[in-house]
């Protein structure tokens, strides 16, 4: 073992007295922030036409605004707004309640289905990472009353707060929308496996992956081409599950959840993600 003091100095740089991550954590951190406001500046100066474009079709082709915002969870359990271009009718979370949405949602607009199909609706959150709410890689920001249920339900959830939310991520690339308890485990075991292994390397990789996703090039592919740290398995798991029902309920795991949330529900009607009165 090497004991010399320049050995202690090299160790010292990473963990502190409590095992904390320190000075190189915090380097990486650093970077991380100036690829995030860096990054996030261009894309949103370069997608102004796109989400103009996006704006106007969708005042034409349905009512009520145009961007919506709703309160998220970010680093530390923090609220926020997060921003996107809604995708939903109007006021259709007043007959749903409080949901996700799923495959065949009939909340979603014609034009909605577009948008979330190319994740256009998605850019108004650079704008979150330019206000140092989010980041542009990170686990998925979820709704306070979803997630308080989540955290009784799924041991380790609130685990997903360590780091700021992003508007893509290695869970959000790799793995299917949340359908299920079982399909929020999987994405905490990929959240993890990103919050332990984050670097800015492994970033550049992700947006690349997101790149490659929105093309629709296989979850396996990516995890193979870009040699991401995931176990296989999970994610083939997460395809399984994801092509074994062609509408999978995400009711289900509001059910599963006991999220009393007091709002009114319908067996029918698929779960979305709105601010009151407005679904996104």
């Amino acid at each position: 073992m090497n004991n010399s003091p320049n050995s202690h100095r090299d160790r010292s740089r990473v963990h502190g007295d409590e095992g904390a991550v320190v000075p190189a954590a915090r380097t990486c951190d650093r970077v991380k922030q100036a690829l995030d406001y860096g990054l996030a500046l261009l894309m949103l100066l370069a997608a102004l036409p796109v989400v103009a474009l996006a704006a106007v079709m969708i005042r034409i082709t349905s009512r009520g605004p145009v961007i919506y915002s709703q309160t998220r969870l970010g680093r530390g359990g923090r609220h926020y707004r997060i921003f996107k271009l809604r995708t939903m009718y109007h006021n259709c979370e007043a007959m749903s309640g409080i949901q996700w949405a799923t495959k065949g949602d009939a909340r979603i607009t014609p034009l909605g289905r577009f948008l979330r199909a190319t994740h256009i609706d998605e850019l108004p959150q650079l704008w979150n990472v330019l206000n140092g709410d989010m980041s542009l890689i990170g686990p998925r920001p979820e709704r306070p009353e979803i997630a308080r249920r989540l955290e009784e339900a799924v041991p380790g959830f609130r685990d997903r707060t360590a780091v700021k939310p992003g508007v893509t991520g290695l869970a959000q690339v790799l793995l299917p929308p949340d359908s299920d308890l079982n399909s929020v485990r999987r994405k905490l075991i990929v959240d993890r496996v990103y919050i332990g292994r984050r670097t800015w390397r492994l970033d550049l990789l992700i947006l690349v992956g997101t790149a490659l996703h929105v093309a629709k090039v296989p979850p396996t592919w990516i995890l193979r081409a870009l040699a991401l740290p995931v176990d296989r398995s999970v994610v083939m798991e997460g395809m399984a599950a994801n092509s074994s029902s062609t509408q999978p309920s995400a009711g289900a795991v509001v059910r599963a959840a006991r999220l009393s949330l007091g709002e009114p529900r319908t067996s029918s009607a698929p779960p979305a993600a709105s601010a009151p009165g407005v679904a996104g």
